[in-house]
């Protein structure tokens, strides 16, 4: 299967199912333009309007371009001053309102010809007797006999039950509401203290207790020795021994310790001090090695709306603002890195038996044919060229958040070490 085979409209589309989605958009959308005029300011307001109830679910961005479009083209016509307010009357709306004015004037006439007539004035009059003040009198209950007295109280002592009833669930409606905006603005400031705590422990040269520095020079992983750990690690790695690294964006709120664990689950809701926290850590893939070192080291983080964690990463959607924060620094606890991106896209976690290319698989290239093909691929689903390139042997960084504009979603940003 090549590639233009999954191509619709000029979308290419990693997955035989989401090809077959696109034409069905595309047959819905065909329907449409062919019975309505979409030049027709009516048809177009109308349109929009069955666009906006949901009444027509397109499954893919093909449907989501021509939403796009019917919304310029509704903007293009208020920009204009042509709204369905003032849009000109068929004939049959003008007949209807010259009879409603006909009437309005035969009510103007009546009136008038009332007014010259002291005879029909006054038989228009209210009369000023006791009747009349009796009926502007409230009614009192007292006015009524038992049985219906009876009822009227029973009535009342419905609505009433019902009315604090409301009043009692829209209280624990809003208990629970500011319980849970009190319980995720105290995780978020404990994890803006904590991270700040965290920060100021680089370049500490306390250590933790009974700990030499003879003891943090040499690691071993069975017959493996590994490197020093940089000085400015040595404290934090005393902490939490599951620190692998830190990074950092300049002019961003990045700037995180990096864990690693032996699965991918742990530090979704853990914080670098081990506990509870719905904001997670920023963690490296568990099937990456930062010694030896993979060819890619992939960094996931939740997408908060706080901002905190990777919050902030689908700012490179934008080509101004990957230009303007072009560079990653990466430091893993052995040595320091700096990181130029190359791609931004956005791409989805697959089935096991989708054909396709999964980002998350590219750990370690195996041949130079393999790693120049995920170039290709990364390349292809870039969001825009930012004219760096790499070539086998260069070691990259791969960061990761979710998604929310498609099912399991997935922002990718991909860097590639310079320094």
């Amino acid at each position: 299967m090549t590639a233009d085979d999954l191509t619709v409209a000029g979308i290419r589309f990693h997955t035989r199912a989401d090809y077959e989605a696109a034409l069905r958009d595309q047959k819905k959308i065909n329907a449409i333009r062919a019975r309505i005029n979409l030049d027709d300011p009516k048809e177009l307001y109308k349109l929009f309007s069955v666009l906006q109830s949901g009444s027509y679910r397109f499954e893919t961005q093909l449907g989501n371009n021509f939403d796009d479009e019917i919304y310029e083209k509704i903007e293009n016509l208020k920009k204009q001053g042509i709204t369905p307010a003032n849009m000109s009357l068929s004939q049959k709306e003008q007949g209807q309102k010259a009879h409603l004015s006909v009437k309005r004037q035969k009510a103007v006439f009546v009136d008038k010809d009332v007014g010259n007539n002291p005879e029909r004035k006054k038989s228009k009059e209210p009369k000023r007797g006791s009747e009349s003040r009796k009926r502007s009198e409230p009614a009192r209950l007292e006015d009524y006999d038992k049985e219906m007295q009876q009822q009227i109280l029973a009535e009342i002592k419905r609505r009433e039950r019902r009315r604090k009833l409301v009043v009692g669930l829209a209280s624990i409606v809003a208990m629970g509401s500011f319980a849970y905006f009190g319980v995720y603005y105290y995780f978020s400031a404990r994890t803006s203290a904590d991270y700040e705590s965290l920060a100021s422990l680089k370049n500490s040269t306390v250590l933790a207790e009974n700990q030499t520095r003879n003891e943090l020079s040499l690691h071993k992983t069975g017959e493996l020795r590994l490197p020093d750990i940089l000085e400015e690690y040595q404290t934090l790695y005393q902490k939490n021994k599951k620190l692998i690294g830190w990074l950092k964006i300049d002019d961003t709120i990045i700037d995180y310790p990096v864990m690693q664990t032996s699965n991918n689950e742990y530090y979704l809701d853990h914080n670098f001090n081990q506990e509870y926290d719905k904001n997670g850590s920023i963690f490296l893939d568990a099937e990456c090695g930062i010694y030896p070192r993979s060819t890619n080291l992939i960094v996931y983080g939740h997408h908060m709306k706080s901002g905190k964690m990777f919050g902030q990463l689908q700012k490179y959607a934008k080509e101004s603002y990957g230009k303007k924060h072009d560079l990653i620094q990466f430091d893993t606890i052995y040595e320091k890195g700096t990181y130029q991106v190359m791609y931004v896209f956005r791409s989805q976690v697959y089935n096991e038996d989708d054909f396709v290319f999964k980002y998350y698989q590219f750990i370690d290239a195996n041949s130079e044919e393999e790693f120049n093909s995920y170039m290709k691929e990364m390349a292809a689903i870039s969001l825009y060229d930012t004219e760096v390139t790499a070539n086998y042997g260069d070691s990259l960084l791969t960061l990761s958040t979710c998604d929310h504009s498609q099912e399991d979603g997935r922002f990718v940003v991909v860097a590639k070490k310079i320094g």
